[in-house]
């Protein structure tokens, strides 16, 4: 069980991290933008949050798989696929949490309105001198809703997940993984302790979730 957790933390940690980066810059052009593509970017964006997360997971199997295209200049270093392993499912996680990620950032930078960036260009700051000193500072909030937003629904993904990694042991066999096979084996005493352990984590995550915006209410 706790490698089960290990793992489970440790996907979730590091989708985290890398959703934080990758949407980043993602986040910034949905919010002060001008293409004409904004639209469609932000389908696609939010697309995983009403796909069916078993749709999304057998695509991403092909699409990391042995035949794929994208896999072609891996396989010339000698690896043929991505798919049931933990690299797969970085991959599948970064996929189907990004719109937690760049949702809550997207937000918080258009929250920030044109008076701090312009008081910062007025000053002579350079567009990342104020992205770093001004608008990345505002966007805490944000960032904090953000990371627990990615970390929680990365613990609690089954169906890519399950398309993807296939729970294998050490490997890819997550908590979520581990609770539907625990059901299917019966083991309905040991499924209960991990359910309500998740369910804990729940709760918590959507308490701490109301504090901030209660937080962030009463700073505005």
């Amino acid at each position: 069980m706790l490698s089960v957790l290990w793992l489970t933390v440790k996907l979730a940690g590091i989708t985290t991290i890398l959703l934080l980066i990758l949407a980043t810059p993602l986040a910034w052009w949905l919010a002060r933008g001008r293409s004409r593509w904004k639209p469609v970017v932000g389908a696609v964006v939010a697309l995983p949050i009403v796909l069916p997360p078993t749709v999304l997971g057998f695509y991403l199997l092909i699409a990391l798989g042995p035949h794929s295209v994208l896999m072609a200049p891996l396989q010339a270093l000698g690896v043929r696929t991505l798919a049931f392993t933990f690299e797969g499912l970085v991959i599948g996680s970064l996929v189907y949490s990004l719109p937690f990620a760049v949702q809550p950032l997207r937000n918080a930078f258009i929250a920030l309105g044109e008076e701090p960036m312009e008081a910062a260009a007025t000053l002579g700051a350079s567009r990342w001198q104020s992205f770093a000193r001004v608008a990345l500072p505002l966007a805490m909030p944000g960032y904090a809703v953000a990371a627990i937003l990615s970390f929680a629904h990365t613990v609690g993904e089954f169906g890519v997940v399950m398309m993807l990694g296939g729970g294998i042991p050490g490997e890819t066999q997550v908590l979520s993984v581990e609770i539907f096979q625990l059901v299917e084996q019966l083991r309905w005493n040991e499924a209960h302790q991990l359910a309500a352990l998740l369910l804990a984590f729940g709760f918590l995550v959507t308490l701490t979730l109301l504090l901030l915006e209660r937080r962030v209410t009463r700073a505005a």
